[in-house]
């Protein structure tokens, strides 16, 4: 918000009301206010927009400006050759390069080379006198879903039917057609179609694209510290009697991958077999792959803060298709009280972004493993 606000050229006719606890779960009222107090602070209380742009003529920042240009346009070269930006997507290129970005700032994150305040490096911390107490992050209540379906029924009762499946009619052939569908979608919308029904009909005209991860299935060679961690899967492997397969679940529809990408990622350079899909999977999607992959353990990544409803439901589901001696695993942005209900209703461990040290996560899924097999054994 700052710097673009600091910069003419860079300011935004608009700017984002990210509140400071939305890493912690749904952002209060109260919270969004502080954020756009903020904002108008700097827009009435200061000067700073009274003035041109405070960077022009910065040799500086022309010369960072004038690499960034140069590392684009190389960029955008190579994507060129590739057949343009839907091969480049189709083929994983896009999302692979993501994906390895990452992984060289979590190495860096877990090395020490690169400090996070208040993660790797000055720790020790008062407690927020704003983050405590039963209300400081809100939740929605299980009735609020209730609530909804019924105000949807109600939408789609008040409706004309007749019209309503004209509509959908007319885009369905539009979708089979290969025809511009902003028409009938606009026409949709007027008589009250909701966004589910629309999707559906797209669906089944288009099937569901499914993206590439980035993730890949090659370990890397020139990833350090994994000796003595690849040496227990391999151990643990033995025993098992095949190698240790992790599914990595995207439950829920938060698009916020890096945190399960990074996890499938280092299991898979630690020796270990990973399926890892993509994102927003329906809890039955997880249960069905963990059943038909065969796996040894399965690791959710939630960071909707709806952890609870869905990671019980794959576990429910675990059960029902007799799998319940697979162990399940939870990373997220997962409150204290919340991962003591996570493990009374039997998650085996639970991470929030405090746990940024990858190998030890992985250590722990070696060890839940080995001692369901022991168990098994015993």
């Amino acid at each position: 918000m700052l710097a673009v606000t600091l910069s003419k050229k860079a300011r935004a006719r608009a700017v984002q009301l990210p509140a400071w606890n939305e890493a912690l779960g749904l952002p209060r009222a109260w919270d969004q206010q502080w954020s756009l107090r903020l904002q108008q602070i700097l827009a009435f209380e200061t000067d700073l927009l009274d003035y041109g742009d405070i960077f022009d003529g910065s040799a500086e920042i022309d010369r960072k400006v004038a690499e960034l240009k140069r590392e684009a346009r190389d960029e955008l070269a190579r994507i060129d050759q590739m057949g343009g930006a839907v091969a480049a997507v189709d083929t994983g290129y896009l999302k692979q390069q993501l994906v390895e970005s990452n992984t060289r700032r979590i190495e860096g994150v877990e090395s020490g080379a690169q400090t996070v305040v208040g993660v790797n490096r000055f720790v020790e911390t008062e407690e927020s006198p704003l983050s405590a107490g039963q209300d400081a992050i809100l939740t929605v209540p299980d009735h609020v879903e209730g609530e909804q379906i019924a105000r949807l029924k109600a939408w789609r009762a008040a409706r004309d039917p007749k019209a309503v499946a004209a509509a959908l009619a007319d885009l369905a052939g539009a979708a089979g057609a290969g025809h511009n569908i902003m028409p009938a979608s606009i026409a949709c919308a007027k008589v009250g179609v909701t966004t589910g029904e629309w999707g559906a009909v797209l669906r089944e005209g288009f099937g569901e694209y499914r993206a590439p991860t980035g993730v890949g299935r090659g370990m890397r060679n020139d990833s350090v510290g994994l000796d003595d961690l690849r040496a227990d899967i391999d151990r643990v492997s033995k025993k098992l009697g095949r190698r240790m397969k992790l599914l990595v679940g995207k439950p829920g529809l938060d698009g916020h991958s890096n945190g399960a990408e990074q996890i499938a990622v280092r299991a898979r350079d630690a020796g270990m077999e990973v399926v890892y899909d993509g994102i927003r999977l329906t809890p039955a999607e997880i249960v069905q792959a963990a059943r038909r992959e065969d796996v040894h353990m399965v690791g959710l990544s939630i960071l909707s803060g709806s952890h609870l409803p869905l990671v019980k439901d794959v576990v429910a589901g675990l059960r029902q298709a007799g799998l319940e001696r697979v162990p399940v695993v939870v990373g997220g942005i997962i409150p204290p009280e919340d991962a003591l209900a996570l493990k009374q209703f039997g998650v085996a461990a639970v991470y929030t972004p405090k746990d940024f040290e990858l190998n030890r996560i992985m250590a722990d899924i070696v060890r839940i493993v080995d001692a369901g097999a022991s168990s098994k054994v015993a």
